[in-house]
């Protein structure tokens, strides 16, 4: 086993936009924690915390010490198959782009989240927390995809997504109510969360 692999998601739960899935990349030997202080599960870090960890994540890859993918499993395929399925697709390809061959790894993943069957893995409650190439693939996911968010909020002005990244606050719910859905709602979320706002 040459590589560790460490996988998590950031936003499963919003009303809008993808889920991601972060996978991180490292040497066996790689000593995380020393190469990220304060690393952290990203729920845990602030904004400003998330984002220098991430760039010294990008900093590794340049010098070949990482490498990593984010795949962002958009609002349609949420809606059309779930967010299981959606969440399970985004950890295979980000698994098979990273360890093409299964026998040169081993795959650490948060929560219940599975690799697929070849590879060698654990899955640790609380992994996000626990374990430092999730807590890293944890900071990946989350920056990108609030990053994401943020860049669409420029498209769709009215919804706020630069401040909630999509998720259910009132402000949110209050923006729905005044200007309806867009087109990057999740229609399968609203509908269970609040029925009213869907036209």
């Amino acid at each position: 086993m040459r590589f560790v692999l460490g996988v998590d998601e950031a936003g499963r739960g919003p009303l809008a936009g993808p889920v991601a899935v972060g996978t991180v990349c490292v040497r066996k030997d790689f000593d995380i924690p020393t190469a990220f202080p304060g690393l952290n599960d990203s729920k845990q870090l602030t904004e400003k915390k998330r984002e220098k960890l991430f760039e010294l994540l990008l900093e590794r890859v340049v010098a070949d010490d990482a490498s990593y993918h984010v795949e962002l499993v958009g609002h349609d395929v949420i809606d059309k198959r779930g967010i299981v399925h959606a969440v399970r697709r985004g950890v295979e390809k980000g698994i098979r782009k990273l360890l093409p061959e299964p026998a040169e790894g081993k795959i650490w993943l948060d929560g219940a989240l599975r690799a697929p069957d070849t590879y060698e893995q654990e899955t640790v409650i609380r992994g996000d927390s626990l374990i430092p190439a999730i807590m890293l693939a944890s900071v990946a996911a989350k920056v990108t995809r609030d990053r994401y968010m943020t860049r669409l909020a420029e498209r769709y002005p009215l919804y706020g997504f630069e401040r909630h990244k999509g998720y259910g606050t009132s402000a949110h719910y209050d923006a729905l109510r005044a200007h309806g859905l867009c087109d990057l709602h999740r229609r399968s979320f609203i509908h269970l969360a609040e029925p009213a706002v869907v036209r």
